[in-house]
Parts: structure tokens; C-alpha cells; sequence
């Protein structure tokens, strides 16, 4: 494949250029995300006529504060294959089918010319080696968490989650509209020289697996847990010990007793990578504060993207929409069932108050600390806390008490 003359994506798109290429400063400053592109899905999904000829696009809503767009899919479109790496186990059927169901849209979306086929952990390389083998372009494209990476640049962090941060709406507000996913793009490109967009989420996540019950900071002490980002500093500060584990090296850590507590996600892929394992009593506490909302990536070299026809571009950014929506659907019909389990054998336990006051104001110091030593982590900082307070004041007022009476029902 070679190198496409350089246009902004606008232009292409507007005029159906069929072979346009994206210049990366142009793409990244159009504000043509997802929500952009999803006016087109219903023309990439039947844009070509029964006796074989491209047809006429049709264009679908517009956004509110963008025009419609469509992309014309060409018939005689390349035919590639990609490998993509990812972070999951096979037998996380939440996350690594995640990146089955992105693949799986892709190919659809592109009439089966573009092919991503998904690896589990292990397979190419280590779950929390993806992001660096797509910045070396050791793989075409990876499925992973940015808040793995952030001993590479705590900004990672903003790609997954922040504590008491987002929940799942709020940060799918704030990457689609809030200006997240261009800043955080701008970074990958000038840090990785990578693209990535959103491609699945857990909602709120569970606090974790502990043989104790933590009711003030002094159970902190010399705790050692597996937990990941910048969460783990905030745990350090008040005593304990950060363990950085991908989700399938986290039951040998219990077997060898490597680790005193331990949390993923919730009910569901911690039942299945056996994170109930610990031995003696088992208390499950809530609620994840590092984690109130989160996004995993599908990440891809600057340089391949860059070569992609603008249709294949326009598939992989619908299909990765596509899978933020449908996993974290998946999650919340999986974990409701998974937790009635849970309740036989566990006993559920919310954080104290004393514990989560000693999280929060940790948390906000540790935030400040990074962005007093990082100017691109504080850029991103100011910004972002401003959109969590807004949003965090609107949703209060619309949604709390309707929530705290559906939880007495």
C-alpha cells in the first residue's frame, strides 16, 4: 500500500474521495470522532448494489454540531489483515471479546476486505506490553488499558480512568464531546506516534478481594494488592503496597501468596480469572473509587493508520463505538447475575467513610504531586477537573435522588 495524498478528513469524506489519506495534525484537530462518523455507519453498512456497482450514499442524522458526512465503500478496497495484540485472557468473554466484537465489526463494515484478528495475552506479547509493541510497530494494532502504560507517562492514566474521577457516562461524555479524545490523541501522536480510540468499558467497577475487613487507614499497612495506575500511589501513601498485574498473572499471585487483595473489574471476570481464591474468609468490598468509569482502547502505529483508505478509517472508528456500547451492556447483564454468586461464599462490604475520605484527599494530592512534575499530565488536568466538576454538579441535580430511591426499592 502507498501513501495517500494528504487531505483533511472533512474534505474526503464531503466529497467521497474514495482513496484519501488523513494527515494526522489535520485529523486530529477536525474533531471528526466517532460521533462524527456515526452518521455514516448505516451508509458503510449497505453501499453497494445488488448487481454488484458502488451505490449512491445516502447520509444519515447529523450530529448536532457537526455536518453529515458519508464515506462511499469502493468495491475494489484492499484487502488486509492485521494481528492485534491484546491484554486479556481468551477467557475474559467481557474484554477480549470486546476485541472480537471490534474485529468482527470491522469486517462487516468493510464487506470482509479489512481483517483484525484479536490475540490473547501471551500470544504475541504480555498484557502490559501492548501499547509498546504498537508504538514499535511490532503489531499492526493492540486492545488494551492506557492506565497500564503510565510508568511510560502518568497522562495514560486520562485514557482509562482517573480515581474518583468519570463514571462510565461521564467518560464517554468528556472523550466523544468534552475535548478528551483529541487531547489524548495529540499526546499519542507526539509521545507513541499512535492513534486510539475508545473500545469497550466496565461501568463502576468493584474495590476488590481482601481476607480482612478494612475499617480505618491503619488496614492499610503493609497491605500488598494488586491494583493499577496511579490508584496504586494513592494506596502506597496511606501504607500499603502497589502490585502491577495483568488480569491473568493475578491467580498464580494468590496461589503463591504474592498478594493480600486484589481487584479487576467485577462479579464477572473476577469469578472468572479467580481472583475468589484467596484462602480463609473473603469480604468483596465497593466501590471501585479508582475506577468509577472507564474506557479500553484499540490502539494502531501512526504510520499504518495513515496509509488506511479513508473507508477503512471511518469503519474502525464506528466499529470501536460500536463495542464501547455493546461491552458495557455486556457487563451490566453479567454482573447483576455473577453477584447473586458472589453472595454465597463472600461477604459484600462497603468502604467505611474514614477510608474513603483518607482515598479522596490522597487521591487529589497525588494528582497535584504528578502535575506539579509534568506539564503535559497538568495541561490535561486543569481541563478535565473542571468537566468533572460541571458534570459531576448537573448529574447530582438530574439524576441522585432518583438513584438513591431506586437503591430502597
Amino acid at each position: 500500500m502507498t501513501m495517500h495524498d494528504e487531505a483533511s478528513p472533512e474534505t474526503a469524506l464531503d466529497e467521497g474521495i474514495e482513496d484519501a489519506g488523513f494527515d494526522r495534525r489535520s485529523f486530529l484537530k477536525a474533531g471528526l470522532g466517532v460521533a462524527g462518523f456515526a452518521a455514516a455507519a448505516t451508509v458503510l453498512n449497505a453501499c453497494t448494489s445488488d448487481d454488484g456497482d458502488t451505490a449512491a450514499t445516502t447520509e444519515g442524522p447529523a450530529a448536532t454540531d457537526a455536518p453529515a458526512t458519508s464515506v462511499a465503500l469502493t468495491q475494489d478496497g484492499p484487502e488486509i489483515e492485521w494481528e492485534m495484540a491484546t491484554s486479556w485472557p481468551a477467557a475474559l468473554v467481557t474484554l477480549f471479546g470486546s476485541a472480537n466484537f471490534f474485529a468482527e465489526q470491522v469486517s462487516r463494515l468493510t464487506g470482509g476486505r479489512f481483517k483484525i484478528n484479536p490475540r490473547p495475552a501471551g500470544e504475541i506479547v504480555g498484557g502490559l506490553e501492548v501499547l509498546p509493541t504498537v508504538r514499535d510497530v511490532g503489531v499492526q494494532a493492540g486492545h488494551t488499558a492506557s492506565y497500564y502504560y503510565v510508568g511510560l507517562s502518568p497522562v495514560q492514566q486520562f485514557g482509562t480512568a482517573v480515581p474518583f474521577g468519570l463514571t462510565q457516562r461521564q467518560q464517554n461524555a468528556w472523550l466523544y464531546k468534552g475535548g478528551g479524545l483529541d487531547m489524548l490523541n495529540e499526546f499519542y501522536a507526539e509521545e507513541h506516534g499512535v492513534i486510539a480510540f475508545p473500545a469497550g468499558g466496565t461501568g463502576c467497577q468493584m474495590g476488590g478481594w481482601f481476607t480482612k475487613e478494612l475499617n480505618s487507614v491503619s488496614d492499610l499497612q503493609g497491605l500488598k494488592m494488586r491494583i493499577p495506575g496511579l490508584a496504586g500511589r494513592v494506596l502506597e501513601s496511606l501504607g500499603g503496597e502497589q502490585v502491577t498485574l495483568a488480569g491473568g498473572e493475578i491467580l498464580p499471585a494468590i496461589q503463591q501468596g504474592a498478594i493480600d487483595g486484589a481487584e479487576f473489574v467485577g462479579p464477572t471476570d473476577d469469578l472468572i480469572l479467580g481472583l475468589d481464591q484467596f484462602t480463609g474468609d473473603l469480604f468483596y468490598y465497593h466501590p471501585g473509587w479508582w475506577e468509577p468509569g472507564t474506557a479500553v482502547e484499540v490502539q494502531f502505529p501512526l504510520s499504518l493508520w495513515n496509509d488506511l483508505p479513508a473507508e477503512y478509517q471511518a469503519a474502525i472508528e464506528i466499529a470501536a463505538a460500536s463495542a464501547n456500547i455493546n461491552t458495557i451492556a455486556d457487563y451490566d447483564v453479567r454482573n447483576q447475575a455473577d453477584l447473586q454468586r458472589v453472595k454465597e461464599f463472600a461477604s459484600i462490604r462497603q468502604f467505611p467513610d474514614e477510608l474513603m475520605a483518607a482515598f479522596k484527599e490522597e487521591t487529589e494530592n497525588v494528582l497535584d504531586a504528578v502535575a506539579a512534575d509534568d506539564a503535559r499530565f497538568a495541561a490535561i488536568l486543569a481541563p478535565w477537573r473542571e468537566f468533572r466538576d460541571g458534570i459531576a454538579e448537573w448529574h447530582g441535580l438530574a439524576e441522585r435522588s432518583f438513584l438513591d430511591q431506586q437503591t430502597q426499592i
